[in-house]
């Protein structure tokens, strides 16, 4: 899929089929949360990025869901496909923004999404304590974000006479096998899912000059039906 029709696809998306929530409202909600992490951890920064990038885990494997309902969206063919499809329509769709996807690595496996905007960061300033600048990464719970979806993408595969013939994007539960009129055509449901680390290596809060999120492809995880003991 080309990053013109990704872009074109999260657009459409953002304005037809998502309930609209006030961006100051969201900026807020998740600056509270840092806040209180921070105190429940008596500022252990490096304990509230681990805590943020857990909570953005789970719900990243339940967010998954409404993104696929929401974008209609089938299976991507590559790791670059992948990236155009976080970028232009994962982000366009939850906040309204679309970062740039760039500095690819030459096996394809790492790339860097760079943040031009940060809804989550709006008006929002580090404790100036000596640590929080150096150790904190406030936008964490994203990274935790994207590990959990992408984990849990499952696809709905038909193999006639052990041909792959099509491929198509289903809920992660749907984990079951499908009767076929056709004698000759076996169906079944597989999972293919992408095990990946996303962090933060730069973020304008800490004083640098872009917020860049680093994510890598560390492997893929197939796993299918077993044959019938029939």
């Amino acid at each position: 899929m080309s990053s013109a029709k990704a872009a074109r696809i999260g657009e459409e998306t953002w304005k037809n089929r998502v309930d609209k929530v006030n961006a100051e409202l969201v900026t807020l909600t998740y600056g509270t949360i840092v806040a209180q992490l921070c105190k429940d951890y008596e500022f252990d920064y490096p304990e509230v990025n681990k805590q943020l990038d857990k909570m953005g885990y789970n719900i990243g494997v339940r967010l998954i869901d409404d993104f696929l309902a929401k974008s209609n969206m089938g299976r991507c063919g590559s790791f670059r496909e992948t990236a155009e499809m976080i970028s232009k329509v994962g982000f366009k769709i939850f906040l309204n923004i679309t970062p740039t996807v760039t500095n690819w690595t030459t096996d394809n496996k790492q790339f860097s999404l760079i943040f031009e905007e940060n809804p989550l960061a709006d008006f929002v300033e580090l404790p100036d304590d000596g640590h929080a600048q150096d150790e904190l990464w406030y936008s964490s719970i994203l990274c935790g974000i994207l590990r959990g979806a992408l984990e849990m993408v499952s696809a709905m595969a038909f193999i006639p006479n052990g041909a792959h013939v099509g491929c198509q994007v289903f809920d992660r539960l749907s984990l079951v096998r499908v009767p076929s009129a056709d004698a000759h055509l076996a169906a079944f449901f597989g999972q293919v899912q992408m095990q990946v680390e996303a962090h933060f290596i730069g973020d304008v809060l800490r004083g640098n000059d872009l917020t860049e999120m680093r994510i890598s492809l560390l492997r893929y995880i197939e796993d299918e039906m077993p044959p019938d003991d029939e």
